[in-house]
C-alpha cells in the first residue's frame, strides 16, 4: 500500500518518529552535545517506550490529526501545544512514582518539551509555506478582492487552497484606514475601492471579486459604479442572507446582478413570532404559482407548517411550485389545487374540505396596460375573486385572512390599482363584521417577478436592444422577491385585523437608472452599445408611485421596513350594495358599467388617458 506524504497515515508516523528524536535530543543537549553518559543513556532508552505511548496518546486525545497539513494555524500550534504539554506532565509525574527522579537529569524535561514543539510545528508550516508558494506560481487570473472582512478571508483562502480555482488573489482594497498596508493570508490591502482603478493598474489585475455581502444597496451601488469604470470584469459573493451556511468559497462567485445593486439590505425579523403564528397550521396560498406567490409559499414552508394548499389557475405555474417543494420541502405536507379564485363552488369546496387556518391571498392580475382595456376581467378577477375567497372564508371560520396588495391602489390611475384599493376597502369591513381576522399588506415593485421591467430589459439586451424606458423622470419602488415575502409573513404575525400594513421600500429609483445598470452589468455601454428610447407613459401609468394615501395615518410597527396605515372607515352597507351592482354588472358582461361603479367605489380612482 502506498502511503501518500500527506495522509493522516503519514503524519502520524512523522509524529511518532519526532517523540524519540525530541527525547534522546533534550539528553543530548542536556550534555552540552556531547556523548551521553552510559548509565543516562540506558535509563533513556529504558524509559523511551513509556514516553512514545503517553505522548501518542496525548497526540491522539487532542486531535493532532484533524487538520491538515497544507491548512496548519494557530488551532494547530495550541493543540500541539496542548499534547505535548500534557504528555510531559504525565511522563514527569511517572516518573515521580517510579523511582522519585532519581537518577533523572531535571532539564530534559523542559527540553523534551521545547524540542518536540519544534519537531511537530517547523515541518508543518514548513510545507503549508512550500505549497502556499506553489499555488501563488500556478496559472490563473490574478484577481483584486474587494473586502478585508471575513468574507474576504475566507474567500483567499480558498483560493488559495484550490489549485484550480482559476483565480490568483493578488490584493484587497478596503476602505476601513485602518487596514491599510496591512495583510491577510500574505495578501496585502493596497487601498480605498476609490482607488480601484490605481490598485488595477498597480498590480496587473484581470477580475475584481467584490466580498461585501453585508453591503447595502446604496454601498453596493457604489462598488459596483467604481468597478465599471475600471476596464476589468467584476463578480460577487451573494448577500448575507444567500451565505446562512458561513461557507464562503470560489463557488459562490457571480456576476454581479441588478438584484444585488437594488436590494441588498437583510430584513431583521422576528422569527421567533413569525414561527409562533404559522408553524403547525393549515395554510392556504391562492396565486401560489406566480413570481410572489410561490416565493411565499417557500417562506412559509421554513415556518414548518402542518399542511400548504396551493391554489393556482396556471398549471405550468403550479406544476413549478409543486416539485420545487417536494424536492426542497420534503418533510412538509403540501397540496397543489387547479383552480380559479372566481370558481365560487370550487373555491368553498377547497376550503370547508382543507379547513384552513389561514389564507394568503395573492391571485391577481397586475399588468397594467393590459387591464386598462379590459375593466370587467379585471374587477371579476381582483375583486370578486378576493369577495368569493373572503366570504368562504368567514363561513369556514378561518381564522386570519392576508390580502396581498400593491402600492397602485394609492391614488389608482389605472383599472388594476382601483381593483386592488376596492379589494382593501372590502377586507376592511369584512373585518369588522365578522370574526375573521383580515390584514392587508401593501408594497411595490418586485425585482425580476413575472411581467415585470427586469426580465423585459434583459430580453432586450439579449436581442442588442433598444432598451424601452416609458419617460425620463419615470420612478418605482423596488424590493427582492423574498424580502417583500418576509415581510408579508411578519406582518401576518403582529396584525390583529383591520390594519394596511406598507412596506418600507426605501428610495425610489428611477427607470432609467435601472437600464443603464443593467447594460452594464451586461458588459456593454449605455446609449453606445444598447441604445435606451423613450415610448411615452403607457395607459394607466404613473411618472410615481405612492404608498400611502394623505388620509392615512402613518404609524410605526416596531419592525423595520414594516409601517402601519390607519384604515379609513367607509358605511358598510352602503358599500355593500355598490358592490352587489358591481357584481351584477359583470355578470352581464356591462363593462361601461362596471368601470363606472369601481369608480363609485373608489372615489380617488382618477383614470389617466
Amino acid at each position: 500500500m502506498r502511503i501518500k506524504f500527506r495522509s493522516r497515515t503519514s503524519i502520524f508516523l512523522h509524529d511518532l518518529l519526532m517523540v524519540p528524536l525530541a527525547w534522546m535530543g533534550a539528553y543530548w543537549l542536556r550534555f552540552n552535545l556531547d556523548v551521553i553518559p552510559d548509565e543516562y543513556f540506558f535509563s533513556a532508552m529504558l524509559f523511551l517506550p513509556l514516553v512514545i505511548a503517553i505522548q501518542v496518546s496525548a497526540f491522539w486525545t487532542f486531535g493532532l490529526y484533524r487538520g491538515v497539513w497544507r491548512f496548519s494555524s494557530m488551532p494547530d500550534l495550541v493543540r500541539i501545544a496542548k499534547a505535548v504539554s500534557a504528555g510531559m506532565f504525565f511522563i514527569a509525574g511517572l516518573l515521580f512514582l517510579y523511582n522519585r527522579l532519581e537518577g533523572f537529569p531535571r532539564s530534559v524535561m523542559p527540553l523534551y518539551m521545547l524540542m518536540l514543539l519544534a519537531l511537530l510545528c517547523i515541518p508543518r508550516f514548513v510545507y503549508r509555506f512550500w505549497k502556499e508558494r506553489a499555488i501563488h506560481e500556478r496559472i490563473g487570473q490574478r484577481a483584486l478582492i474587494i473586502g478585508a472582512g471575513s468574507a474576504g478571508e475566507m474567500l483567499v483562502r480558498d483560493l488559495l487552497g484550490n489549485l484550480n480555482s482559476g483565480y490568483i488573489p493578488v490584493v484587497f482594497a478596503d476602505d476601513q484606514p485602518n487596514k491599510y498596508k496591512r495583510e491577510i493570508r500574505g495578501i496585502r490591502i493596497g487601498g480605498k475601492v476609490d482607488q480601484l482603478p490605481d490598485l488595477i493598474q498597480q498590480w496587473d489585475v484581470e477580475v475584481v471579486l467584490i466580498a461585501v455581502p453585508s453591503a447595502t444597496d446604496s454601498q453596493m451601488r457604489r462598488i459596483v459604479e467604481i468597478c465599471e469604470s475600471c476596464a476589468v470584469p467584476f463578480q460577487t459573493l451573494p448577500s448575507v442572507k444567500e451565505l446562512l451556511s458561513g461557507a464562503v468559497t470560489k463557488a459562490n462567485l457571480r456576476e454581479v446582478s441588478i438584484m444585488d445593486i437594488l436590494g441588498r439590505a437583510p430584513v431583521p425579523l422576528d422569527w421567533k413570532r413569525i414561527q409562533a403564528s404559522l408553524h403547525d397550521k393549515t395554510i392556504l396560498v391562492t396565486g401560489g404559482g406566480g413570481s410572489i406567490g410561490s416565493e411565499l409559499c417557500k417562506q412559509l414552508a421554513k415556518a414548518q407548517p402542518r399542511k400548504l394548499i396551493i391554489l393556482d389557475q396556471c398549471e405550468f405555474n403550479l406544476y413549478k411550485i409543486d416539485a420545487e417543494l417536494t424536492r426542497l420541502y420534503q418533510q412538509i405536507d403540501h397540496l397543489a389545487v387547479l383552480g380559479d379564485v372566481t370558481d365560487t363552488l370550487a373555491v368553498q369546496q377547497l376550503i370547508n374540505a382543507e379547513q384552513p387556518q389561514m389564507i394568503f391571498h395573492a391571485a391577481a392580475y397586475k399588468h397594467v396596460p393590459l387591464l386598462e382595456g379590459q375593466v370587467r376581467e379585471a374587477v371579476h378577477n381582483n375583486l370578486m375573486g378576493t369577495k368569493i375567497v373572503a366570504e368562504a372564508a368567514i363561513a369556514a371560520g378561518v381564522g386570519r385572512f392576508v390580502l396581498i396588495s400593491t402600492d397602485k391602489a394609492v391614488n389608482p390611475t389605472n383599472v388594476m390599482g382601483a381593483t386592488k384599493r376596492a379589494a382593501e376597502i372590502l377586507c376592511q369591513n369584512l373585518d369588522r363584521t365578522s370574526a375573521t381576522r383580515f390584514t392587508t399588506v401593501r408594497f411595490g415593485n418586485v425585482l425580476d417577478s413575472a411581467g415585470s421591467v427586469v426580465p423585459l430589459f434583459r430580453e432586450q439586451i439579449k436581442a442588442g436592444g433598444p432598451i424601452t424606458v416609458t419617460h425620463p423622470d419615470i420612478t418605482r419602488y423596488f424590493m427582492t422577491i423574498p424580502e417583500a415575502c418576509q415581510l408579508i409573513m411578519q406582518a401576518e404575525a403582529v396584525g390583529e385585523g383591520g390594519e394596511v400594513f406598507v412596506l418600507d421600500m426605501g428610495e425610489p429609483v428611477k427607470i432609467v437608472y435601472l437600464a443603464e445598470q443593467m447594460i452594464r452589468l451586461s458588459g456593454k455601454r449605455p446609449g453606445k452599445d444598447i441604445a435606451i428610447e423613450f415610448v411615452g407613459l403607457r395607459p394607466g401609468e404613473k411618472l410615481y408611485e405612492e404608498l400611502f394615501h394623505d388620509e392615512e395615518q402613518l404609524m410605526e410597527t416596531g419592525f423595520k421596513k414594516l409601517r402601519l396605515a390607519k384604515a379609513r372607515v367607509y358605511d358598510n352597507d352602503v358599500w355593500a350594495g355598490k358592490i352587489d351592482a358591481l357584481t351584477s354588472a359583470c355578470q352581464s358582461q356591462d363593462s361601461p358599467a362596471v368601470l363606472s361603479l369601481l369608480k363609485e367605489l373608489v372615489p380617488e380612482f382618477n383614470q389617466s388617458s
